[in-house]
């Protein structure tokens, strides 16, 4: 990143002085945490999106249940991407279907007792992972941090117009 950064200044002066460092640098720490989450959750043969999902559920209160379309609201995916998730993930086990009582066209999502053991064995590892990766920080550091991302998430999703509404959180995280 330095180099980048180095590199910028000597033979792109003018976006040097435009653009943040820190936004640079918060890319690469996003990449190499979504790497760091492929890998751990790979070794449990899932891919980030198969876990997302089942940490979505978990989330929920007993019996851990959503619908496809709080699912897909919650994750920021398509409902056609999801439902090749949701079959992969009923083929493994993982969750279950059961019928939609407020809504007959769809099938309700349910974090079978299978998943529910699986993301509760991936999530402490995961953790132990974010822990080391974030070591350099003191604990008051990290708060910090945290009211810093929070206030620029705010701001991102403000009622305005300047960011596309897809790229907004909608809350569940």
């Amino acid at each position: 990143m330095e180099e980048v950064l180095q590199q910028n200044a000597a033979n792109w002066p003018e976006c040097a002085k435009t653009s943040y460092p820190a936004l640079l640098r918060l890319t690469q720490v996003n990449n190499i945490f979504i790497q760091l989450i492929t890998e751990c959750v790979g070794h449990y043969q899932l891919q980030p999106i198969d876990f997302n999902l089942l940490s979505c559920l978990r989330r929920q209160p007993a019996p851990h249940v959503l619908s496809p379309t709080e699912l897909y609201q919650s994750l920021l995916f398509s409902s056609g991407g999801l439902t090749k998730v949701l079959v992969r993930l009923q083929e493994s086990g993982l969750i279950e279907r059961c019928d939609n009582y407020e809504d007959k066209r769809s099938k309700l999502v349910v974090l079978s007792a299978k998943g529910k053991d699986l993301v509760e064995e991936v999530m402490p590892e995961l953790h132990r992972q974010e822990q080391k990766m974030l070591s350099a920080l003191s604990s008051h550091e990290l708060d910090q941090l945290d009211d810093m991302m929070r206030r620029v998430t705010k701001t991102m999703n403000s009622d305005n117009d300047q960011y596309p509404k897809r790229m907004q959180f909608q809350g569940r995280y």
